[in-house]
């Protein structure tokens, strides 16, 4: 079995809506886990894996053990696994490494794979305009006002918490494809490609599936999500693809720009 496969997954927003419905997803994932841990050399979960996550000094958001049991077992059997915080669990801070032996990320990660250079990255806050958001980042990563919340009763800072975050998913709108031209991310991944080459440009936050060429040489890709896609993607050391994981079972397809549309406006 070749072990040295590298995966990626984003946006699986475990804890919402409610408790039964991102139970069935965090059990999906668990066994998603199960079945890649026998091939996979690297598991890149890129961002807004938890809905909301905050720490206290001691003090974490309760639930998820089933996954966080399983990411605990990968870890212990060699292999590495990498949190990039979203604009939903920016809040991470030491617990999940001490715990799980995972590394965090709090930005953009340029690196290597087999000789194929891949740009890594969330993407909340990317590329240009968008500055509303973008200052609500910067308040949402200020230490100071980080510190404030942390004055408040665990109970009330979550539910506070919760709540914002599932008023915002009810705003967002993230299925809908705007275009090359209009879509942010994809703008960024050309302003960095005009001075340096990668052959993969990985994001989250858009949750729909895509694969595009950008540059002169270079694939853009978004990895979908864990709400209604069921996407992720892999690297074999030669290819990259985007596979779907529905049902319970693993239903592979390499990826176009075609499919990977329909099942954007599915």
């Amino acid at each position: 079995m070749n072990n040295n496969k590298t995966y990626f997954v984003s946006d699986i927003h475990l804890g919402l809506p409610d408790r039964e419905k991102s139970l069935q997803r965090e059990l999906k994932l668990v066994k998603f886990l199960d079945e890649i841990k026998s091939d996979a050399e690297t598991v890149y979960f890129v961002g807004d894996i938890f809905d909301f996550w905050w720490e206290y000094k001691s003090v974490v958001p309760r639930g998820f053990v089933r996954f966080l049991g399983k990411i605990a077992e990968l870890s212990d059997s060699g292999i590495k696994i990498i949190f990039f915080t979203g604009n939903h669990d920016i809040w991470m801070k030491n617990y999940l490494p001490e715990e799980l032996g995972i590394k965090i990320l709090y930005k953009e990660l340029k690196t290597e794979i087999n000789g194929k250079k891949f740009y890594i990255a969330h993407g909340d806050g990317l590329g240009p305009g968008d500055k509303s958001y973008k200052f609500l980042k910067k308040i949402f990563t200020n230490k100071f006002l980080q510190w404030c919340f942390t004055r408040l009763h665990p109970n009330f800072a979550f539910f506070i918490a919760r709540k914002w975050s599932y008023s915002r998913r009810n705003k967002e709108t993230h299925y809908d494809f705007k275009g090359k031209d209009k879509e942010l991310l994809v703008l960024h991944s050309e302003k960095i490609l005009k001075t340096e080459h990668y052959d993969y440009l990985i994001y989250g936050h858009r949750h729909f599936p895509l694969i595009i060429d950008a540059g002169t040489s270079s694939k853009h890709i978004n990895l979908g999500d864990w709400l209604i896609n069921f996407t992720f993607g892999i690297f074999d050391g030669e290819k990259f693809q985007l596979k779907t994981y529905k049902n319970n079972i693993q239903e592979n397809f390499e990826t176009d720009l075609e499919t990977i549309t329909k099942i954007a406006l599915f």
